[in-house]
């Protein structure tokens, strides 16, 4: 027999646990955090110049808020399209022996993996429509919950899959 034919092929990764994958969101979660802290950081002198002069906290204008948050966004976008493609791990992945794959067990493209990060606004963009429409009336507070749709979906989803994976036909596997 040739050699080709006696080389098994590899057994398709398992999909990690529901619950391994919602604590390494959390650690994930923690991460994101200090990288917008930082960023921040390095942002306030920009978004709102006369703090450095006045040696004062100022609050930065409603242009300098939007470039906060469309440079922070883009730097999210950045940090977690590289680190979900060509088979990259980010530390919490690394460290729970995840990996993301697509649903044929393939690498990551980085265009899924920017998919991927766009579907996982979907919560936290129905929230703020939500709170936004409701807070007229007092109604905001309600609005909190959309903000974990993305991973509620879960629950109700046959293979476990969080919204934002199914929409980009990945999946989260042990390593």
């Amino acid at each position: 027999m040739p050699a080709a034919a006696t080389a098994q092929t590899p057994a398709p990764a398992q999909r990690a646990g529901l619950a391994r994958r919602l604590v390494a969101l959390l650690y994930e979660a923690l991460l994101l955090v200090a990288l917008v802290f930082i960023a921040s950081f390095l942002l306030t002198p920009l978004v709102s110049p006369g703090s450095a002069r006045s040696g004062m906290l100022v609050v930065p204008t409603l242009a300098g808020r939007i470039v906060s948050l469309v440079a922070l966004f883009s730097l999210a976008a950045a940090f977690y399209t590289w680190s979900w493609s060509e088979g990259r791990r980010t530390l919490p992945m690394k460290t729970w022996r995840l990996a993301l794959v697509t649903v044929d067990g393939e690498r990551t493209s980085r265009r899924r993996a920017f998919g991927r990060y766009l579907a996982a606004w979907i919560g936290p963009a129905l929230a703020l429509i939500a709170y936004a429409a409701l807070s007229p009336r007092g109604l905001g507070a309600i609005a909190w919950p959309l903000l974990f749709i993305n991973w509620l979906a879960a629950i109700a989803d046959p293979e476990r899959q969080f919204l934002h994976d199914r929409l980009a036909r990945t999946r989260i596997v042990s390593t």
